[in-house]
């Protein structure tokens, strides 16, 4: 079992108690962390340390305009603490996730899909992204999509990529 040390911090009061999204986190990290290390990806000896921070649009507009250039909320951020590509060995931090409550609503309501899949669905979507895994390019999706919907699927989530 890959072990975590997952921080949690909660800048918004619309989300669950911190003790739920820490509970709900785990489990679908871990379960990620296994996916990802069955795959080859090489995970250090030590607990792996990654953050979430569950906030808002506000919040999340702003950093996506100041690192991404994009004045605009979004749903989830990621943000690697060291540049790897899939299949490197991560260090000791893995980096960031941020994810915006009002924009996983809103997609969840689109995609008539409960508040709770979606941000499973986005918290291994920004795990992902901190080992490596991209999806500029049709090769680098359809290899993270793949993943995203496997372990998705081990959680009893459909795909979300599926027409």
């Amino acid at each position: 079992m890959q072990k975590l040390d997952i921080q949690i911090a909660v800048e918004d009061d619309g989300w669950p108690a911190e003790d739920v999204l820490e509970t709900m986190s785990e489990r679908i990290l871990t379960q990620a962390a296994e996916f990802i290390a069955a795959e080859g990806q090489p995970f250090p000896p030590m607990p792996t340390e990654l953050s979430l921070v569950f906030t808002n649009d506000d919040d999340i507009r702003g950093i996506n305009a100041e690192w991404r250039k994009q004045d605009k909320p979004t749903n989830v951020l990621s943000f690697p603490a060291y540049p790897i590509v899939p299949g490197d060995r991560p260090g000791p931090m893995l980096g960031d996730i941020i994810i915006a409550r009002e924009t996983v609503e809103r997609e969840a309501l689109d995609l008539g899909k409960s508040f709770n899949d979606h941000l499973t669905h986005l918290m291994v979507h920004g795990f992902l992204h901190l080992f490596g895994y991209d999806h500029m390019n049709d090769e680098e999706a359809e290899q993270m999509e793949g993943l995203e919907t496997r372990i998705l699927a081990s959680l009893g989530l459909s795909d979300p990529y599926a027409v």
